[in-house]
């Protein structure tokens, strides 16, 4: 089990052909959400998701969506489709079983500022729970001053 270990290490490409490095988000609180466009729970969440990346982004929170979708073309017009502005990467089998596997969706990972998985949701995430999680979260050190993301 990943809760309080270290998160797999990934580079990926994001949908844009930027590298996302999940090192380069050390110092951030980061949610990690597997998603995938024919999964109806995940397109009712990850607008959620990008609100909050909007409203705590500045505290110190950064969203990652990996997409377990064969082929990027329907990622591309969902993530146009829903105004997504946070990195989005291609997933596979391989970055799935880092994470413990991910045989069902959408499966979110809280990552905090440490680098360490303190929580786990299986299916829709309970949006006042996990908002609650990562506010509290981001209130247990603050953002690093003059900061957006510390790279250690």
């Amino acid at each position: 089990m990943l809760l309080n270990r270290p998160a797999p290490q990934f580079v990926r490409t994001d949908l844009s052909g930027r590298p996302v490095d999940l090192k380069a988000f050390r110092g951030k609180v980061v949610l990690l959400n597997f998603w995938a466009t024919w999964c109806g729970p995940c397109l009712v969440e990850l607008p959620q998701f990008q609100a909050w990346q909007q409203e705590y982004g500045s505290a110190g929170l950064q969203v990652i969506a990996v997409s377990m979708d064969d082929d990027a073309a329907p990622v591309r017009a969902a993530v146009r489709k829903m105004h997504l502005r946070l990195p989005v990467v291609m997933g596979d089998d391989k970055l799935g079983s880092l994470y413990g596997g991910v045989l069902g969706l959408p499966i979110t990972f809280l990552i905090a500022r440490d680098g360490t998985v303190v929580d786990r949701q299986e299916g829709a995430a309970d949006s006042p729970v996990m908002e609650r999680k990562v506010r509290a979260l981001l209130a247990l050190h603050p953002a690093i001053p003059g900061g957006s993301g510390a790279r250690f």
